[in-house]
Formats: C-alpha cells, structure tokens, sequence
C-alpha cells in the first residue's frame, strides 16, 4: 500500500512533537526489583504477580462466546504468564528488558499494558488512535536508546475491540457508565467512512492535513486498501480488528525494518488483537504474532506456536 505524501509528513511532525521535555512520569515502582534475586525466583514471583492480578475469573459460557467470536484468544493472565515463560527462555528478566507497547488511546487499553508493566516496569508508548505506531520511525529510534545495556525489548501492539456481555462484538459495559459503549471507536468511525465511499457513493477525503485530528485522519486511509473485504465480510465487526492488525503490523514492520540497528541484544514482537469485555469478565488477546528478533530485524524464531500451542 502507498501512503500518501501528506501522511507521511504529519507523521514525521508527530514523531518530533512527541518527544519535547515533559515532567517525568514513572510506574517503574510497581515492577519486581530482580537486583540479587536468582532467576528461578524471580520467575516465581513473576508468576505470582500474574496470578494475584485483581482479574474477575474466566466465565466458561462468555469465554465460549468470545472463542466463538475469536478462535485462538488467551485471557490475559494466561496469556502474560506463557510470554514471561517464553521470553525468559531468551534470557528477559525485569531488570534488563525495555517494554514498549503500540495500543490503542482507549483507557480499557491500558489494562494489558499495566500487567505487562507490573512485570517489565515503564513502558514507551509507541501508539496512538487504534493501536497504530504514530511515533513512526523518530518514536522507535527514542524507545531503542532506552533499552538496557546489552538487554531486551518487548514490543506489544494492535488494535482493540469490545464484547459485551450479550456477545455483541464492537460494544462494550464501561464501568461506571449506563450506555454499552462502542469500542474501538476511532475503528468504528474509520469504517463508517469506509462505508461511506463504498456503498454510499461519497469521495475519498483524505484529512491528515488537519492537525487537530490528524491520527483518526490516517486511521481513516490506512484502512482503504481494505474495503472489498469489509464490505464482504459475514461480521464487520469481527473482521474490521483483522484488517486493522494487518495495516498497523505492516506499518510495525516497516518501522523495525529502519530502526531495528539501535536495538541492543534481541527484540520481540507480540502482535495481535485485544479484546476488551466489561468489569465482570477479564479481558482476552488473540497473538497472530510473536517474533523473536535480532538487532538486524531477522526473525531468529517464530515463537506463535510456542505461545498458542498450535
């Protein structure tokens, strides 16, 4: 897909506001200090951490609803507990690694990447509306000089979506909040515009130029390559999270490709969907990738299979 001059400009502007001075923020203090600890320990007491989250356990019928929905999601705790395995297989451990996560603005988003920080400590964020890396290339090359001396990366990203209670996909119970809320909206609007151009006859008007909304601008064009499929799809709202990965996983790669000399001893990729459900079930990620790279960008193992056991 080619992507038109005006994004790629508001992109590169975006990527050097981001990174003016601000008042430091840090949840470093929540992550396990592994100073002295021997790695079995502190393997244990990552796992303890997972498991003692304040989760709501899994409903048997509503997991069968999501797996319905989307074969192949993990509940989160399931899900961070086999990455902690996987990865320090690979030599990660919370003292050497830098997390850096591409999700959505959403605050339901945070709760994978909160997890993940309860284990890894502070977190670069990389992402914008949707989950896309709207840091671009100058937000990477910042995250890759953050990275430990002679340590690890891991980079968490995608796209989300809601399931309410009922099962409706792109609806979610908000705690605190009556209405059952869209989720992901930003992906919502990107569709309907997409719907617009395709069934109703309207122009494509590509937005970027507008500063003051320019991230739902691109969503808006990323997503056009993909129309045909949407407008075929048997459920929109369970392929519009599909079509949206497959855009920001080839925008992620793109962005690796180029940075990925700044990187220090290896790099992981998890990719996929998150799946957002209300304050009673837990929330789920279904992994369509998980790469474990070199500071080259090579892939020196596809861990996916490791991870989902296919």
């Amino acid at each position: 897909m080619k992507l038109s001059s005006a994004f790629i400009l508001a992109l590169g502007a975006a990527g050097c506001n981001a990174f003016q001075p601000t008042a430091p923020v840090s949840r470093r203090s929540v992550a396990l200090n592994s100073a002295g600890i021997a790695d079995d320990t502190i393997l244990a007491q990552i796992k303890r951490l997972i498991v003692s989250q304040d989760t709501p356990a899994v409903n048997s019928e509503f997991d069968a609803t999501v797996q319905s929905k989307f074969p192949g999601a993990i509940p989160n705790n399931e899900l961070e507990s086999k990455v902690v395995d996987i990865l320090d297989t690979k030599g990660y451990s919370p003292g050497n690694t830098l997390l850096a996560t591409s999700l959505c603005c959403d605050e339901l988003a945070r709760k994978l990447e909160d997890d993940f920080v309860k284990i890894y400590g502070d977190n670069f964020s990389l992402g914008g509306l949707s989950g896309f890396p709207f840091a671009g290339n100058t937000g990477f090359g910042a995250m890759a000089a953050h990275i430990p001396d002679d340590g690890y990366c891991l980079i968490v990203y995608g796209p989300h979506v809601g399931v309410s209670q009922d099962g409706t996909v792109g609806k979610v119970e908000r705690k605190g909040i009556e209405l059952v809320d869209t989720c992901c909206g930003s992906a919502v609007a990107a569709s309907n515009y997409l719907k617009g151009i395709t069934e109703g006859g309207a122009s494509i008007s590509t937005n970027i130029q507008t500063f003051t909304d320019f991230q739902q601008g691109a969503v808006q064009e990323l997503i056009l390559p993909h129309g045909k499929r949407l407008t075929d799809a048997k459920d929109l709202m369970v392929e519009l999270p599909y079509a949206l990965f497959e855009s920001q996983d080839m925008l992620m790669k793109a962005i690796v490709d180029a940075g990925a000399s700044g990187t220090k001893k290896g790099l992981a990729m998890l990719g996929g969907i998150q799946i957002n459900t209300g304050p009673d079930t837990p929330d789920y990620f279904h992994p369509l990738r998980f790469d474990y790279m070199n500071n080259s960008g090579e892939i020196v193992e596809d861990m996916l299979p490791r991870l989902t056991g296919e």
